[in-house]
């Protein structure tokens, strides 16, 4: 075993960036472990040293990974020792597109259908909030699920809403495709026979003229997100509790750092204000990089040209930092991801629009992303970027696109001329089943070619872009890269086009250091690193395929110090204040419903093995209908398993 003195001046060259040797070890100040972290299959994604037991922890940074032994040498009288009983040990995950700033101000007040796997169960969390909110607030379920994920295969209907919810405004967003409001939310937010349609959205309605409840995306979400922000807001001190629960709900599922991608309505600075007072405030557990999202269509270049002299990429620390613009830049660009409706053509202005932009951004140094879908976008913008390169070079300016589902292969070449990156999310394993009805399964095998993409060199950094298109759970992304498959089930991709486990792994910790320009900072269990640890609930690289969107966090580490904790390790995080208002959604049913905590993983099992394509003899297809309902037919123990029903036989 090495020398306790020699292995602690060494960590003290490691972590001061300085070469070994053995004069200069003898200057150096021994760092202090102020944690051990011990007994865990610890996967360092150091490729010097890829696996170990035990991690030492001194001032927020990794010193040490190793063996139980040497990590224990090390230890000192104040070292705090934490067993984490075997368990697998992670870089923390890093969420490289994610609104958390939008999504804390707002989490209190929105029910999740993250993760329900029935209609029916949805239905129940719906009538109970109902039942919970008082006038004049709403009850709203704001995106992170799709239909398919549900035994039913379908969204609740207007009736159905309506029956729940007589008085009590509800307004829920499914993916960027539509809205459904119940006459309650109709009435207070105006929408009547004389109101028009907006530019790009359709408020469906009855032979009579009347609105029905229904608003479809016609093809981008103004009109989904501009009625929803008519709802009530919290007041600033419930929007700090927010924030700090939606925080704390991540850190549960092993995010320690997110890249914001700022968001419609979305303003800088008044809509941050929230998130810089928890920093100064020292109450921070997710590490923050925003980007500034325009306000404005045709006024973005007045937008950008006011922050490049207020704002500067850096600016900040390693718990919440500026980042750079995007991702939206320009309005005309902008190219939603609606599968259910043909793609949108950008408009003629687009390129005019966008290069004065980007110009702006190069001769500042700025770092910037775009979102883009479609081929047909991206090769449009690829245009500008070729064009004001060949003025100003953008050589070292991190720069890249988000989704990119349909990208071909000549724009991953040009991309990776340009020195950009790519980053990319789990949408489809929302609405797959969506693209592939329109343009076929052939055509779904490469939405996106992230292997292809790492092939060809380029950086490749994966995220959710939650909260109202997808779930901000980041194993729902995990799994959908190993499996390349939708949460309906339905196979998308090709053994050539799915990621082993710790190549998926890698895109959620140390490939997204490059998209906040913080490679080499944080993503490894490495000397130097931030010691942002998670340590597992279940074995990432153990479990079946099919339980790897299951998996959470029993213990978070940020910089070193516990901010989430389950079971062994309950005790070790801060406590919370209760969630506020009292009528919080969240005070009843918490974030993402974990499929074995949800009390129905028996009850629903046979959807995952059927999918509801096989009838049994008792009720053919309508096995969640009959679990919902509020009869005896719901019992599969008593009334079903009496008459030989089939579903319970799986």
């Amino acid at each position: 075993m090495p020398d306790r003195r020699q292995i602690l001046a060494g960590l003290g060259l490691i972590a001061a960036g300085f070469p070994r040797s053995s004069s200069q070890a003898q200057t150096m100040a021994q760092p202090t472990p102020d944690l051990i972290l011990r007994n865990g299959k610890v996967t360092t994604l150091d490729r010097s040293n890829p696996q170990a037991s035990a991690v030492v922890i001194g001032e927020g940074r990794i010193l040490f990974a190793g063996t139980d032994a040497e990590a224990m040498a090390l230890a000192g009288p104040g070292t705090r020792v934490i067993d984490a009983g075997g368990r697998r040990v992670i870089p923390g995950l890093i969420d490289s597109h994610m609104h958390i700033i939008r999504g804390g101000l707002n989490y209190n007040m929105e029910l999740r259908w993250d993760g329900v796997r029935s209609l029916a169960h949805a239905m129940e969390m719906l009538k109970k909030q109902v039942d919970n909110t008082p006038a004049p607030q709403w009850v709203r379920v704001v995106g992170g699920f799709t239909e398919h994920q549900f035994a039913e295969k379908r969204l609740p209907t207007l009736e159905e809403i309506n029956r729940v919810a007589p008085d009590t405004p509800v307004f829920i967003l499914h993916l960027y495709d539509r809205a459904l409001l119940n006459a309650a939310a109709l009435r207070v937010v105006g929408y009547t026979k004389d109101t028009p349609n907006p530019p790009g959205g359709e408020i469906v309605r009855d032979g009579n003229g009347n609105p029905t409840g229904l608003l479809i995306a016609q093809p981008n979400a103004t009109i989904l997100y501009s009625t929803l922000a008519k709802g009530p807001k919290l007041p600033p001190d419930y929007q700090k509790n927010s924030t700090r629960h939606f925080m704390r709900e991540v850190n549960r599922l092993g995010v320690t750092g997110v890249i914001d991608a700022g968001g419609g309505f979305q303003n800088y600075p008044d809509d941050y204000a929230i998130i810089e007072e928890l920093h100064r405030d020292g109450q921070l557990t997710v590490r923050i990089a925003y980007n500034l999202f325009t306000q404005k269509p045709k006024e973005e270049l007045a937008d950008f040209t006011r922050w490049s002299r207020e704002v500067t990429p850096g600016q900040g620390d390693d718990l919440y930092r500026a980042n750079g613009a995007g991702e939206m830049l320009v309005y005309s660009a902008a190219d939603f991801e609606d599968f259910q409706v043909p793609r949108p053509d950008m408009p003629p202005n687009m390129e005019a629009d966008l290069e004065p932009v980007i110009r702006l951004l190069a001769e500042n140094r700025w770092p910037w992303r775009l979102h883009a879908t479609y081929d047909e976008t991206i090769s449009r913008a690829l245009d500008v970027y070729e064009k004001v390169n060949r003025d100003i070079p953008f050589d070292g300016i991190h720069w890249f696109f988000d989704h990119a589902e349909t990208i071909s292969d000549r724009n991953i070449e040009r991309i990776a001329r340009l020195g950009g990156g790519i980053a990319v999310q789990h949408r489809m394993a929302f609405q797959g089943e969506y693209f592939a009805e329109r343009y076929g399964h052939r055509a779904a095998e490469r939405t996106p070619p992230i292997r292809r993409m790492l092939d060809m060199g380029l950086p490749v950094g994966a995220g959710t872009d939650a909260t109202r298109v997808a779930s901000y759970n980041p194993w729902i992304s995990l799994a959908w890269l190993v499996t390349g498959r939708t949460l309906g089930g339905l196979a998308l991709y090709p053994a050539a086009n799915r990621l082993d486990r710790e190549s998926a792994l890698r895109l959620w910790t140390e490939a997204n250091g490059w998209f906040s320009n913080e490679s080499g900072k944080k993503g490894q269990i490495a000397p130097g690193q931030l010691a942002d640890i998670v340590v597992l609930s279940d074995d990432y690289f153990g479990v079946p395929e099919d339980a790897i969107q299951d998996i959470t966090s029993v213990l978070t580490l940020l910089g070193g110090e516990p901010v989430h904790g389950a079971g062994d390790f309950s005790g070790l995080a801060p406590e919370l204040p209760p969630a506020m208002p009292d009528w919080s959604p969240v005070r009843t049913f918490g974030g993402y419903q974990q499929r074995a905590e949800a009390g129905r993983a028996s009850k629903y099992a046979f959807a995952r093995l059927c999918g509801c394509a096989n009838g049994c003899n008792v009720h053919g297809h309508a096995h969640a209908g009959a679990l919902g309902a509020q009869l005896p037919v719901s019992d599969e123990r008593s009334f079903w398993g009496a008459l030989g029903c089939a579903c319970w036989a799986v």
